[in-house]
């Protein structure tokens, strides 16, 4: 199945099953703006545990705020948003839509990576286990013609950004053909920039209202409270300040569903380093993010690291962490080394002083920042995407039946167990909310006596849920029960007494951040 049908399918089982729902829908929706559902906010808030927890509990010099989503609009005038916070828009004439200019440029080198993957992918399958991926890339023609005509862009790419050339941009889509996805021509407008920050105005007439933003960042609500924290905390350098909390971009090409949005939801750090150990801690963070997301089992290769071609103007030094989507390689996490611009920038503007004195060199210095960033959706989409299975299950009698499942980690899943009496009677449905009653406290639980035991089955596996436990009459007599493993479908006979430990070391998060180096 093309990847592409796989994405649409996904999209679609987000909103059959409670993930994911377009806002305002019953008003036609709004785009590029998104609900989560009953389940959604369930893996949403485990989500954010995992990292949260990861972060704070697992670091004694790490701690958290919850800064304003409001704040004083010199803040964004300081940090640089204001002039420099834009995207490079280009309009196709005939189809009236509007394109990232930078964004075709990046599918288009995609498309060639694609080609090649495609090459060794045939190849792979040709040669088995004798097949060496690293020649072959260096010497099939083929491969070869795609990585000359992708590296040509790059160059161009890269330069083009570094000058701010917008007309160069505009030069490299129509030399290389790209066409507008709707209408198929190639009648584009100039490209020019956009700022992306929503503005509103805070106050009334009367007294004189002024114009402020939504946060574009979580960061800069770090960076103005970051003396506050380390005094109060009586924080030593190095250390560092979590926040989850919501952002605001006037995207105007959000697209793939919540890969992209207006209002989203970011989790940072903001690491406070010595001048000039900003680099080894750029490292550091890299490793710790990278085993963070690999922990949760998915394979090594979806993943892989790309360095920025063009650096803000605020970092010497950044990264992204990609996950191959259904769309191809995109970010899902951000690692940046910010240098000092930004406390710098708000001791300036404030006339403030937010200097930290280091008792160990007896002087005072500005910190330098190493920063990670990630976008909650982003990782929601990411996890979503990776989980989505459509599997064939050979029967006993040889027919084939098919069951679409959702293979999350089980420490994110939104439901973990799902009780379920065989019958309606006899006593069943009563025991069942007796064992919901002792677990639900430290365990989301599901009870569902509705249909046959494999359409339950079936349901529970499109939601992911790890665990289901089904009552029969034996269950009155001697406390037994059938447990039945997601993943596996496997299924035992387990004491009643017995499923709490069962469930705990199935779903901990603790297993988890055992993997985290």
């Amino acid at each position: 199945m093309a990847q592409e049908d796989v994405f649409k399918k996904l999209v679609a089982h987000c909103k059959e099953y409670g993930f994911v729902f377009q806002s305002s829908e019953i008003y036609d929706g709004l785009s590029a703006v998104y609900d989560y559902a009953q389940l959604g906010v369930e893996l949403k808030n485990n989500i954010k545990k995992y990292w949260w927890d990861s972060m704070v509990k697992l670091h004694e010099n790490v701690v958290g705020i919850d800064s304003a989503i409001f704040m004083h609009p010199t803040i964004w005038k300081a940090s640089g948003h204001v002039d420099a916070f834009n995207d490079p828009l280009i309009d196709n004439k005939d189809s009236k839509k509007r394109y990232r200019a930078d964004v075709l440029i990046e599918d288009l080198m995609a498309k060639y990576e694609t080609k090649m993957d495609k090459e060794v992918a045939k190849a792979k399958k040709k040669f088995g286990e004798t097949f060496d991926e690293a020649q072959f890339r260096s010497t099939n023609p083929r491969v070869l013609a795609n990585k000359e005509k992708m590296d040509a862009v790059h160059t161009r790419f890269v330069e083009a950004l570094d000058k701010n050339d917008l007309n160069e941009l505009k030069q490299i889509i129509i030399d290389n053909e790209i066409a507008c996805p709707i209408s198929g021509t190639k009648n584009w407008t100039d490209v020019r920039q956009f700022n992306l920050m929503f503005s509103t105005d805070m106050g009334s007439t009367s007294d004189g209202s002024s114009k402020i933003y939504l946060r574009p960042e979580t960061a800069q609500g770090i960076f103005v409270n970051y003396l506050n924290v380390q005094k109060t905390g009586r924080m030593k350098i190095p250390f560092g300040i979590a926040q989850i909390g919501k952002a605001f971009r006037n995207e105007i090409v959000a697209r793939q569903f919540i890969f992209r949005m207006r209002e989203f939801e970011q989790m940072e750090l903001q690491f406070f380093v010595r001048p000039g150990d900003e680099m080894k801690w750029f490292e550091k963070w890299k490793e710790t993010r990278m085993s963070w997301h690999k922990a949760l089992g998915f394979p090594d290769d979806k993943y892989r690291f790309h360095d920025h071609d063009k650096l803000a103007h605020y970092a010497n030094a950044a990264t992204d962490i990609e996950f191959k989507f259904p769309f191809g390689f995109k970010e899902v996490e951000g690692i940046h080394s910010r240098t000092d611009f930004d406390l710098k920038q708000h001791q300036e503007f404030s006339g403030k002083k937010i200097q930290y004195f280091d008792p160990e060199l007896n002087k005072s210095y500005t910190p330098y920042v190493v920063e990670t960033s990630i976008g909650v959706d982003r990782m929601f989409l990411q996890i979503m995407a990776e989980a989505y299975k459509e599997e064939k299950i050979e029967k006993e009698n040889g027919k084939v039946d098919e069951r679409v499942v959702l293979k999350l980690p089980p420490a994110l899943a939104p439901v973990k167990l799902c009780v379920m009496p065989l019958v309606k009677k006899d006593g069943l449905p009563e025991k069942a909310r007796e064992i919901i009653n002792d677990l639900k406290f430290d365990f989301n639980c599901q009870y569902d006596e509705k249909d046959s035991i494999g359409k339950r089955y079936r349901r529970q596996d499109a939601i992911g849920t790890p665990f289901c436990v089904t009552l029969d009459h034996q269950s009155l007599e001697d406390n037994t029960v059938t447990i039945r493993h997601r993943d596996t479908m496997a299924q035992e006979r387990v004491e009643i007494a017995n499923l709490y430990e069962i469930l705990k070391a199935g779903v901990s998060m603790k297993d988890l951040f055992k993997k985290l180096k």
